[in-house]
């Protein structure tokens, strides 16, 4: 009987001053540039009009793609010193991982790698043969964790794994309304094709991502999901859960198991 292995996405993004700033996100209202130096107030205030700078290239399993992690520039207020987030992974150190047939390297699922950061809000696909750059949003988003094909060659019951595609967890809406994009929003969870492109949803709109499993039997992905009942936008205490299954070998298809 083969185990399923358990991987839950941690909730929170990480950082010095997380709390904060979390619950605030950033304004979906455009703040007047203030172009005095000596003031970073209309810097400081977070909105959609706001600084952003890559953090680092991700070496990815397809060698003509290459992806960035963009970021929010953060200001300190007292020091005026700015600084940007960085990259963290989900790791996966089970013994199931790492037997003979199943070489994971240590990445979150065989063939996937799962990145997260700080004020993390948007990615960058560079598709090297043609010389061509594709946002994977048009607009800045809050991005809870990027999965993307492995660089290290993962084996899964003996066999390789190869990925050619990307998943996005997101807050990408001010659901409930509140002026703010932010945790307390609900999180999207898409797909995009080899190229970056051909955004689609995984799991219904109506829906917030709580958590995920992995299932090596089958390959799956189990994502469960918080139903807006009342379409408020936000979770609330005693709203269904449910759970949706996603084929990792061909994320178009996908069901609820529960």
């Amino acid at each position: 009987m083969r185990i399923i292995s358990v991987f839950v996405i941690v909730f929170f993004l990480v950082s010095c001053s997380r709390d904060k700033l979390e619950e605030k996100g950033f304004s979906v209202n455009s703040i007047v540039d203030n172009t005095n130096s000596d003031n970073l107030d209309g810097i400081s205030k977070d909105s959609l009009k706001f600084e952003t700078k890559p953090s680092n290239v991700l070496l990815t399993g397809l060698t003509n793609y290459r992806i960035t992690t963009i970021y929010k520039v953060n200001y300190n207020k007292k020091n005026k010193y700015s600084f940007i987030g960085s990259n963290y992974f989900h790791s996966n150190y089970s013994e199931l991982g790492n037997t003979n047939g199943n070489r994971w390297n240590y990445n979150y699922v065989p063939g996937l790698e799962a990145l997260y950061g700080y004020n993390m809000v948007n990615i960058s696909h560079y598709n090297i043969l043609e010389n061509k750059k594709v946002l994977f949003f048009d607009k800045p988003v809050l991005i809870k964790t990027l999965y993307y094909p492995s660089f290290s060659k993962d084996t899964l019951n003996f066999e390789p794994v190869n990925r050619d595609y990307f998943m996005v967890s997101v807050y990408d809406e001010d659901t409930n309304k509140d002026g703010y994009i932010n945790v307390k929003d609900l999180r999207r969870f898409y797909l995009f094709d080899v190229n970056g492109e051909n955004k689609q949803l995984l799991i219904p709109k109506n829906y917030s991502i709580i958590k995920s499993e992995y299932d090596s039997a089958n390959d799956f992905m189990y994502v469960f999901a918080q139903l807006d009942e009342d379409e408020n936008g936000k979770k609330d205490d005693g709203e269904d859960l449910h759970i949706y299954w996603i084929d990792l070998k061909d994320p178009n298809k996908t069901g609820r198991l529960y």
